[in-house]
């Protein structure tokens, strides 16, 4: 079963700002804490990336996934889903970015579909999701800011 969740955060940055750290993918071994590998498969014409190869710890286990990135709504939006995985079925999602509540910040808001491959109760997916937004919101404050 698929689990939904939403979570936001304020980042002390403007948006474009926030934005320019979520797609450059090259960076994440940096500030990404749980990422144990990442690999651009696939760029555009622009040189975004389109197709991502990741492998992160979760659930006591490296988890290995692949996310596809549309850019059609950028840089206010930017969605992927999941192409292949092994312990998440589903892991689709979008990060938002728009004005916060004053100048100079980003209100960011993360929605995520998590399903995983194994069958376990409802609250231990809603947990896993839950787990997966906080850290990243989280880990993306940390670094915008850093950079800003």
């Amino acid at each position: 079963m698929v689990q939904r969740a939403t979570q936001s955060i304020v980042v002390a940055a403007a948006p474009f700002a926030v934005y320019s750290v979520v797609v450059d993918f090259d960076r994440y071994r940096e500030w990404v804490a749980d990422l144990k590998s990442i690999e651009v498969l696939e760029r555009d014409a622009d040189g975004r990336a389109l197709e991502v190869a990741f492998r992160a710890a979760a659930f006591g286990r490296s988890a290995k996934y692949e996310l596809r990135y549309d850019y059609s709504l950028a840089p206010a939006t930017l969605r992927w889903r999941q192409t292949r995985g092994d312990v998440v079925d589903t892991m689709n999602g979008a990060y938002h970015f728009r004005t916060g509540p004053s100048p100079h910040t980003t209100e960011v808001t993360y929605d995520l579909e998590v399903a995983l491959a194994v069958a376990v109760p409802q609250f231990i997916q809603a947990r896993a999701a839950s787990r997966i937004q906080r850290h990243a919101l989280v880990e993306l404050k940390n670094r915008v800011e850093v950079l800003a």
